[in-house]
Parts: structure tokens; sequence; C-alpha cells
């Protein structure tokens, strides 16, 4: 559906709801989650969640939410530019992004760019550590992120806006309406994100002393969003979701010499979903179809490219039963067709079908426990069995005890099996088997949360040079990862006074056996931090990150490293109070100026600006 069709479906339903409001007041205000099992199976591991207040504090894209706000480490090739995860020193391709409870990774490479979306496009984002191949299927080994659109039926009208100026020309857009009453919710949104993103290169000069600058830095991201529920009781709800996005961006230079190149990608997801409450049975069906494709121009003056396309068809069936009040059992089936087609890996398609049983039992309400196993089917490689167990108790208000262990997998993608210059259809998937024990202590304001994980990973994949210089996948290096995460939050309220704090630390050793070596782009030590203050019409805050040395080869050549690097950045707002909200904001990002870089040869800007103004009425 291209962005045109799209807009006008959007306000055919904008008409619709508005009509279909009702004019009894009632005081109903029910919220549909969108992923409900992560909810239902995650006592045993953390999940952080990230509301409205946290993510306008950032700027639009997820890439720098999660960044400032999480264990999960970044690598940026450039402002804007692909951004890649390593969440508990896995790769790219063994973090799984999960939308509305649809796992969205790419069927192309597997992996996510977390700067082709925006945070402010969800009701709110969360961060699920550990393994969850179970319930979300193939990447989801290192952990799972969460894009939420919740829907209320509260009898409301509501409307945000945020605008956003900032510098290099750097212009942000988002508008989201909401219309519910106790029969229908609707949501339609739409962000616009771009920038001509050509900001400085501190300390960096050419050969001739010139001042060097990012060139060929833009882009231009434009989402829209339209969800829409209805219930036809209180047993029966119908909900659909849809979403598209164009990402327009160039490719940042490393020299000046360089031919200019652009990379153009959109997605286009639908989903349709019931759900059915019948006292100890409940049902939720759903069918997704999710289009992706991408166009690479190796040089903007010349209208040729490459491209790839992918359709994925997706239809799920889970049903529950209460075997007794502390017992629940949840079998799911699912099937999914993917075809794909492009220059680079010809015209394949791939069958995957799977069984589920999840049950969770709560003995009491501090002891609670889950297991669940999963089996897939398809013939293009051969599935392990995985399985989840986990247990929670609450020994007391100030300690939580959580355990859980797992096995988790990811599958060869479109561009492993069948890149015609060096694809390999012999490839089995990654397997991993991990534990982890998690302590969650609270205490009044307090809340710090310690885990300690061990992953042990076999079959990674890993393209490696071969016969003629060509590269090609192969199972290659077994893989162990371990270490500690630790999430601390508090807030506390003197009078008209608020302040809130927060922070995370990572400390990850992800180890091939055969080498002793760490994996290349994996830092050993990431913290990020948080204080905020407010008071009547008045906010204020201030953030860091703090990202350890990373080695940029398998050999861990001391050489051969990017070095660590602390960001800061300062914000403060005030409400006007005119309409339901009216504030004015501004942001120092990158406070100290320091020159930094997540990749080697891709700098990032030093101090820049950004103004917003953002209206709720």
């Amino acid at each position: 559906m291209t962005l045109k069709k799209l807009f006008s479906f959007c306000f055919l339903f904008l008409c619709q709801f508005i009509w279909a409001q009702s004019d009894t007041i009632t005081n109903l205000k029910e919220v549909i989650v969108s992923d409900a099992n992560l909810i239902k199976y995650s006592n045993s591991q953390s999940v952080l969640k990230l509301n409205d207040s946290i993510i306008n504090k950032n700027e639009p894209l997820l890439t720098d939410l999660l960044n400032f706000n999480s264990t999960i480490y970044f690598k940026e090739y450039g402002r804007g530019m692909l951004s890649t995860v390593s969440f508990r020193g896995t790769t790219a391709s063994q973090t799984a992004v999960i939308w509305n409870g649809i796992n969205i990774n790419s069927q192309m490479n597997g992996s996510t760019d977390f700067n082709t979306i925006s945070g402010t496009d969800y009701n709110s984002v969360s961060v699920k550590a550990g393994g969850g191949s179970v319930l979300y299927g193939s990447g989801a080994i290192g952990g799972t992120v969460h894009l939420n659109n919740d829907m209320k039926f509260d009898n409301k009208f509501t409307n945000k806006l945020r605008l956003d100026y900032g510098s290099f020309n750097t212009i942000g857009i988002n508008y989201q309406t909401n219309i519910s009453n106790d029969k229908w919710s609707t949501q339609i949104g739409f962000s616009k994100n771009s920038s001509t993103n050509d900001y400085k290169y501190l300390n960096r000069y050419t050969w001739r002393g010139e001042q060097r600058w990012n060139q060929n830095g833009q882009y231009d991201i434009i989402t829209v969003n339209a969800n829409a529920g209805y219930k036809f009781n209180a047993k029966n709800r119908l909900k659909l979701y849809t979403q598209a996005s164009n990402t327009d961006r160039n490719t940042s230079l490393l020299t000046e010499s360089e031919i200019k190149t652009k990379y153009k990608s959109g997605f286009n997801r639908n989903l349709l979903e019931y759900d059915g409450d019948f006292g100890k049975l409940t049902t939720n069906l759903k069918a997704a179809y999710i289009f992706e494709d991408f166009q690479y121009f190796p040089d903007n003056s010349l209208n040729l490219f490459t491209f790839g396309k992918t359709e994925n068809l997706i239809t799920k069936a889970d049903i529950g039963y209460s075997l007794s009040k502390s017992t629940q059992l949840n079998a799911i089936a699912d099937y999914s067709k993917t075809k794909g087609y492009g220059s680079g890996f010809g015209d394949h398609a791939r069958e995957i079908s799977s069984v589920a049983l999840l049950l969770k039992q709560d003995f009491s309400t501090d002891w609670k426990n889950e297991l669940s196993v999963r089996k897939e089917f398809t013939e293009n490689y051969k599935s392990p069995v995985l399985f989840s167990l986990g247990t929670s108790y609450q020994f007391s208000e100030l300690y939580n005890l959580k355990v859980n262990v797992s096995r988790n997998f990811r599958i060869p993608t479109f561009n492993d099996l069948y890149w015609e210059q060096g694809g390999n259809p012999d490839l089995k998937p990654e397997s991993s088997y991990q534990a982890e024990i998690g302590n969650v202590f609270s205490f009044k304001n307090i809340s710090l949360t310690q885990t300690f994980y061990y992953i042990k990973i076999q079959d990674l994949l890993q393209w490696v040079p071969g016969r003629g210089g060509i590269w090609s996948p192969k199972n290659t290096d077994k893989v162990n990862s371990y270490g500690s995460e630790t999430l601390l939050n508090w807030n506390k309220q003197y009078g008209k006074n608020h302040f809130t704090a927060s922070a995370t630390y990572a400390y990850t050793i992800s180890e091939d056996l055969e080498t002793k070596n760490q994996l290349f782009f994996v830092p050993f030590h990431k913290a990020t931090g948080a204080v905020s203050y407010s008071r009547n019409k008045i906010s204020a805050y201030y953030q860091f990150l703090y990202n350890g040395f990373v080695y940029t080869q398998t050999d861990n050549d001391p050489d051969k490293i990017v070095k660590d690097y602390t960001v800061s950045n300062i914000g403060v707002d005030y409400d006007f109070n005119f309409l339901n909200s009216f504030k004015l904001g501004f942001q120092l990002l990158n406070l100290f100026n320091k020159n930094y870089e997540s990749l080697e040869s891709r700098p990032m800007p030093g101090r820049n600006f950004n103004i917003y103004l953002n209206f709720k009425f």
C-alpha cells in the first residue's frame, strides 16, 4: 500500500470513528494490550518499560531512546545512518524486534535498523532481556524489543502534536489522535524525521588543512499508523493494526573522493487480531501481512540500483485454558510463508509451521512458575526443540528472586541461503542455551534489579572468505557470552518538587571458544544514567551514556579499537497550560562537545541543540 493510499485510509477511518462516538458518559476505562504474552509469560525475566515521559526526553529515532535508557549496545554508521545492536554480547541478528506481538526482523538480513523506527509512534517501548524464541521465534537470543500500540476504551478524543527543530536542519513532526468510546478505539498517527545532517567533524581536517564535515548524510523517514479496535461485547474484540514507512537515506562518505550513494527502504505491516474470552477458555487469532523492500543506488547521479523484496504472511492461533485458578495452559500453532525476490538472491519461498505449549502456574501470589516448549517444521532447515523454564519467588516486600533457563535459535536469512555470490543453502540454525538469575530489590522509592546470565551459542553464522575471494556464510564459531546487568530506579516527591533518577550498567564477556577473544563490537562495559526534576509547570533533566572500548577485529588487535566515550545531554521544558498542555522545550545534546564514534571512521556530531513544541488537546 502506498503512503498516499494509506493517508486516504487513515482519514476515512478518522471520519467514521468521530461519527461512532457516543454521547453517553461512562466510567469504563479498559486498556487492551497489544502483546498479552509479554505480560503473562515474563515473570521470570527482566522487562524494562519505557513510557511516554521517557520517550519524550530523547530524540525521536529508536536508537537514541534505547541507547540512553537500556543496556543494549548500538553500532552506528554515523548519525541517522544504519544502526545495529548487540544485546548481552550477541550479534545484530540475535535481537528480535516485536511489533504488537509479531516478529518484524528483516527476512533478508535477519536484523532491524533502529534508525528507521521512531519511538514516538508507539504508546510504550519495552525491552525484555534474555531468550524468547518460544514466544517470538527466530532471533530472540540476546533479548527482544517490543513496540506496542495499546488501545483504550474510555470515551475520549485526544490529540498530540510534537514539532522539533534542531541543528543541521533537523526536523521532526509527530501527530497522534485517539478516539474511543465503550465500543470503538481508534489511533491515527503520522511522523516525519529528516535532516541535512551536515555536521562538522571535531578535530578532523583534510590533508589540505580544510575542516571535514559529514557529506552525503541526508535522511528522510516518514511513517503512518492506523489502528482500530471494536468490542462486540465483553467477550469478543476485533483489532486492526496497520503501519507503512518510507526511508530515503544517503550514505555518509568515508572520504571526500568517494562516490555518493543512497539507500531507499520501506515496509508495510498489517495485523488483524481477534480476542475471545469464554470463561476458562480464551482465544487469540492473528493474521498478518508484512512487506519490506529496499533499493541501493551505488551512484546518486544515476538511476541504477539493486533491490530486494520480501512478502511475509503469518497466521497464528493461541488457545488458552484455565485448568484451575492458579494454572493456565496455552496451545499455540502458527504458519508463515515468506516470498523473497531481488537482484542479489533471486526468487525463493519458505514455509514454516510451529506448535508450542505454554504452562503458567501460580502456586501463590508470591511464587509463579512458567514452562513452555516449541517445535518448528520446515523443509529449509532442521529445527531444534526450544524450551523455556522459569520461576519467580517473592520472599518479602524487599526481595524477589527470578530464575530462567531456555533454549533459543536464529534461522538463516534469505541473504545467508540464497545470495548469488556465496549463499549457502546447507546452513543450520544458530542454537543457544542460556540461564539467568535475577535479584529484584524494592525499598520505598527505590527499585534495583541485578541479573547474572550465561549464554552458550553453537553454529554461529558468519560470512567468511572462501574460494576465489568470495565471501560465504558458514556455521563456524562457538561462543560463550556471560555477564551481569543492573537496573536502578528512584523517585521521590517533596511537596511540589518531584525527583526521579535511573541508571543501567552492563558488564559483558562474549568469547569465541576457539580463539578465546572477545567478539568484535561488543563492549565490556556500558552504563547510562538520568536524573530529572519537575515542579508545577517546569521540568528539567540530565542524562549520560558511557560505552567502553570495542575491538574492531576478530584477533583483538589493541591497535584496532574504537575508543570508549561518554556523551551527556540536558533538557528543560515549560508548560504554558494552554489547551490540555502546551510545552516549549530545549535540549542540548553532546553537552561537553565530545569527539566520539561507535564505528571507526564514522564520527558523530559535536554539541548541538533541539527545540520542540509539544501540544496535547
